[in-house]
């Protein structure tokens, strides 16, 4: 801080790994790489391709390496991280534009690949979803990892060789430097940028160091040798903590101590409440190496299957064969717990590069899931017989995003029919009774909730997008995300209307949005009469803990009381006061 700021001072970020620690901070800054074009003479194009695809090897072997030490020192689930960064290094597409550029512009390979690097960077640090929005982190990491090798720079600092235990601040940390990080001296790190689903805060959980990221102007504001106190529970770094703090912190870590040992206790027994209402809870995923956590946290099984990333990060569609093999080792895995299968979720804020989708003046409101698919039948029909056939060897069912309406219902379940009548040709065994879920994020399909009802098996409420259409608000715009309220009245009328119809119907109906994740609005959904809350594998242990401590008849006497207020805020106070007061070892550690 430049020995300016003497007093004790605190920066709110995003917690994502837990933990405090304190202790003097090492501040990195890495300068840019300068890249300059130049103009190649003509005999000098083809060997700066070259040169371009040796970076390209060179860079592949560093990432082995760090793979190689990342699987010895922590998981092979953690080493398969950096399979998105080999996928990356194979893509054709931003290969041939490099390759394209250095040709027709006669351009040095650095400044061809910091040209078209860049551009698949500010593309993906723009879309909605989350998780592939931190994919540009690891974009950025690769790209800078391609660059060094093209303009022959060494890392500017190498933390494989630090001598004192020290917390570390930057503007960014690398997945891979990250995952190089010693824990004898390094306590914890923060960075100014960053997401809970980036691959630097999932490495950090993993090597369970204390972590903050999102914290602005944190590395500019700070010098190394610095003193600081980082939680990690509450995304706080205080500047020149007190000693009243440090008390305070010390207060802490004893009842984090006591309220981990609670929720081990809870982790796999039932969901239930005092009064013996089952909730089914159950864990969303992504891929194959998520399954460990879901049997780690005691989750019935997946309530949500996100397939759409089989198919973003590779140079062509998953086969049909493929895309089985995961499917089954999954529901193998995991049975007899059900796991549910979305179909695939394209457009929007995800994309295949591959695919060449054109661009959308609004592509929230465009060609995207079960309307892409159904538009594509070879493309929807090779992943409806992946995971028809996946079902002979567990618990596996199946549901299609973004219905509108009965007419894309029915034309989905036709194709499945379709499916269906092949395999049973070709003597290949499925379950013939799969059962089959609409999701509910449009207010057209909860509006004609009843009617779906009599079509299918279950109904999946999907809160992000549900609240978002309904709001006409995007939680992403900074400008708008104040409007952004789950406790709106209009979302909790709509989730009522969509339960209430399922429940009239014989079939059971969940939510499988960021609010089935949160303690303070789990007793608001079971009292609206939801069955079902799936959530990330994390986030369940507090879940479970908060739902076996309340009684259904007080959950639904607080939804009912919701229901009559007008004012979001005021229905997230009063959800937020029950939970206090049923489970207050969850929020003892809110500073």
């Amino acid at each position: 801080m430049s020995g300016q700021l003497k007093g004790e001072k605190v920066y709110h970020g995003i917690a994502v790994s837990a933990g405090v620690c304190r202790g003097r901070v090492i501040v990195l800054r890495r300068t840019r790489h300068v890249v300059a074009k130049r103009t190649l003479a003509l005999d000098a194009v083809e060997p700066e391709v070259r040169r371009f695809e040796h970076a390209l090897v060179r860079t592949r072997q560093q990432i082995t390496e760090i793979q190689r030490r990342v699987s010895q020192t922590m998981s092979s689930s953690e080493a398969d991280i950096f399979d998105a960064h080999l996928l990356m290094l194979e893509d054709r597409v931003l290969i041939e534009e490099v390759i394209k550029i250095i040709r027709e512009q006669m351009a040095n390979a650095d400044y061809a690949f910091h040209t078209a690097s860049d551009r698949y960077i500010a593309v993906l640090a723009e879309v909605e979803d989350e998780y592939l929005r931190e994919r540009a982190a690891d974009l950025r990491d690769l790209s800078s990892r391609v660059l060094d090798n093209l303009l022959e720079v060494k890392e500017l600092f190498d933390l494989r060789h630090l001598s004192e235990p020290c917390l570390l601040i930057g503007h960014d940390l690398s997945p891979s430097t990250t995952a190089q990080l010693d824990k004898k001296f390094v306590l914890g790190f923060a960075t100014d940028i960053g997401g809970r689903t980036s691959h630097t805060a999932i490495l950090a959980r993993s090597l369970d160091i204390p972590a903050v990221v999102g914290l602005k102007n944190l590395s500019d504001d700070l010098e190394t040798g610095d003193y600081v106190l980082l939680d990690g529970y509450n995304g706080t770094i205080t500047v020149n903590p007190t000693d009243q703090t440090l008390f305070e912190y010390g207060q802490l870590a004893k009842v984090k101590a006591s309220l981990e040992e609670k929720l081990r206790e809870v982790q796999h027994q039932s969901a239930v409440t005092l009064d013996g209402k089952i909730i089914h809870l159950s864990a969303n995923i992504e891929s194959l190496d998520d399954v460990e956590a879901v049997l780690a946290h005691g989750a019935e099984g997946v309530g949500l299957f996100r397939t759409e990333f089989l198919f973003i990060n590779r140079a062509s569609l998953p086969t049909e064969e493929e895309q089985f093999q995961v499917y089954r080792q999954v529901a193998e895995a995991l049975k007899p717990h059900s796991v549910i299968i979305r179909t695939l979720d394209l457009g929007g804020d995800k994309f295949a590069s591959h695919l060449q989708l054109a661009q959308e003046m609004n592509p929230f409101l465009g060609w995207r899931a079960i309307r892409f698919c159904l538009a594509q039948p070879e493309l929807f029909c090779a992943q409806l017989r992946a995971i028809l056939r996946a079902s002979a060897s567990g618990n596996i069912k199946m549901m299609y995003p973004m219905i509108s309406g009965l007419d894309e219902l029915n034309q989905a379940n036709a194709l499945v029919a379709r499916c269906k009548a092949e395999l049973r040709a070709e003597n290949i065994p499925f379950a013939e009774n799969l059962e089959i879920g609409a999701m509910i994020e449009i207010p057209s399909a909860a509006l004609i909730a009843d009617a779906l009802a009599k079509r299918v098996h279950f109904f999946s409420i999907g809160s992000n997008d549900l609240i978002q259409y309904t709001l006409a608000a995007d939680r992403t715009n900074e400008k708008v995300s104040h409007l952004y309220e789950p406790t709106h009245p209009a979302i909790l009328r709509l989730i009522k209307m969509t339960v209430d119809a399922a429940h009239a119907n014989g079939i059971w109906a969940g939510v499988c949005g960021e609010i089935a994740g949160d303690p303070v609005l789990a007793p608001l959904l079971i009292g609206l009469g939801v069955d079902e809350l799936s959530a990330a594998p994390a986030v369940l242990d507090e879940m479970k803990y908060i739902i076996r401590r309340i009684k259904l008849t007080e959950a639904q006497a607080l939804a009912a009381q919701a229901m009559q207020v007008d004012s979001p805020t005021e229905i997230f106070a009063h959800c937020l006061e029950f939970a206090r007061s049923t489970a207050p070892s969850l929020f003892e550690n809110k500073m």
